[in-house]
């Protein structure tokens, strides 16, 4: 069992910068995949960012590359999304989620743990 809480979010103007972190419960953190998703009000949720369990490799939603980071810090049981020049369109609640699988980390059907959500406001 992983239990995920999710913080960093709030109100940032465009341009600007987020950090979330994602702590986990439980000595296995290390086990797991970790990716971060996003749902904007009525729409569905969708792959932000995710990292191998050892942090080696990372992958980004097309929206996102070249202006966010995922990391993790398996010593402290976190995985972090460093969010620059945020854009209005990034306005969503934003979820990290946990799997042990290491292949399709954008299908968020493959995720085993959830986050409750940090909301991320970008004004224009």
């Amino acid at each position: 069992q992983v239990q995920l809480v999710e913080s960093g979010g709030g109100l940032v103007q465009a341009g600007g910068s987020l950090r979330l972190s994602c702590a986990a419960s439980g000595r296995t953190f290390s086990r797991y995949a970790m990716g971060w998703f996003r749902q904007a009000p009525g729409k569905e949720r969708e792959f932000v960012a995710a990292i191998s369990w050892s942090g080696s490799r990372t992958y980004y939603a097309d929206s996102v590359k070249g202006r966010f980071t995922i990391s993790r810090d398996n010593a402290k049981n976190t995985v972090y999304l460093q969010m620059n020049n945020l854009k209005p369109e990034d306005t969503a609640v934003y979820y990290c989620a946990a799997t042990t699988t290491a292949q399709a980390l954008d299908v968020p059907e493959n995720y085993i743990y959830w986050g409750q959500g940090t909301q991320v406001t970008v004004s224009s």
